[in-house]
């Protein structure tokens, strides 16, 4: 159906004048009469008698009034849900469970009145095409510069520096510890079948891996996270390494345990991308809730990547 049509049809209706209505579109009166015959004939109905006094909506115009104004409503729904600075701030979190996600429910918590739109992307060239595109208006990345150069158009900041616990089964060696060195953990078998080559998640437990001498598995498909859960809650000697703001649920007789590791803790840098002019007008809000909540964690305390210092 031609929403022009539709929209000429409304506006004859409210003003009861076809020359009005003319002057409303700033259209001729010829085309409004035109629209409206093309519509009557799509139809097969009159939608107006013409009198002295104007035009008139006839039984069969006005059963069709109220549906004309929700399809012109509709489109408008559907126009504000892609236009940029009227549609929700569209953000990129990679995984649901992940604290990327976590940051977004504060934020909306924060910023209510704000809409969200929350999308997931695997890849990260995928996502950087999307945000350089305008698909979306921002992506929650590890930046593995200078591996990875960003786009001239494409501006990061780390955003959020989130531990990295050991989770282990009640059987394993360090069950009961309250908190392990990372050097400790050199010799013991450490699986994460969820690491995919080339992704910013592999490219920072290599470093980790390499860093402390770490033995880091990847072997064995990778089945999610509830099998990975199963396997080392009945296992003494796997252990896997999860974000602290990572949500997972597990049954209760599984009595899996996170375990802290420090001296030096282990962090995951995430930054957030944007593209430099991107007008969406909740952006900087997000940018600015985002800069107050960085950790004023000392340096010393912690390790990163060399690419995200």
């Amino acid at each position: 159906m031609d929403l022009d049509a539709v929209r000429t049809f409304v506006a004859v209706a409210d003003a009861g004048q076809f020359q009005e209505a003319a002057a409303d579109l700033s259209i001729t009166q010829q085309a409004v009469s035109k629209r409206i015959a093309a519509l009557e004939k799509d139809l097969g109905v009159r939608l107006f008698t013409r009198g002295a006094r104007g035009a008139r909506l006839t039984i069969d115009g006005q059963a069709f009034q109220p549906h004309a104004r929700d399809l012109l409503q509709a489109e408008e729904r559907a126009a504000a849900s892609v236009r940029p600075g009227s549609r929700a701030l569209r953000i990129d979190v990679i995984g649901r469970r992940l604290a990327p996600a976590g940051l977004l429910r504060g934020f909306h918590r924060a910023h209510p009145e704000t809409a969200l739109d929350v999308v997931t992307l695997f890849d990260a060239d995928a996502a950087i095409a999307a945000v350089r595109s305008g698909t979306i208006d921002a992506s929650f990345r590890a930046v593995t510069l200078p591996a990875r150069r960003l786009p001239d158009d494409i501006e990061a900041a780390r955003v959020h520096d989130e531990p990295i616990q050991l989770l282990t089964g009640p059987a394993h060696e360090f069950a009961a510890a309250r908190a392990v060195t990372p050097a400790r953990l050199a010799g013991h078998r450490i699986w994460m079948p969820g690491i995919v080559a080339g992704t910013e998640w592999a490219a920072y437990y290599d470093d980790l891996a390499a860093a402390f001498g770490l033995t880091i598995e990847v072997t064995g498909p990778d089945f999610g996270t509830e099998p990975l859960l199963d396997t080392i809650a009945d296992s003494s000697l796997l252990a896997t390494f999860v974000g602290d703001q990572t949500r997972l649920v597990w049954p209760a007789d599984h009595d899996l345990r996170r375990i802290a590791v420090h001296d030096p803790t282990p962090v995951y840098p995430h930054s957030l991308i944007w593209r430099a002019d991107n007008p969406h007008p909740a952006l900087a809000t997000l940018r600015t809730y985002l800069g107050s909540l960085r950790s004023g964690r000392c340096d010393a305390e912690t390790w990163v990547p060399k690419w995200a210092r």
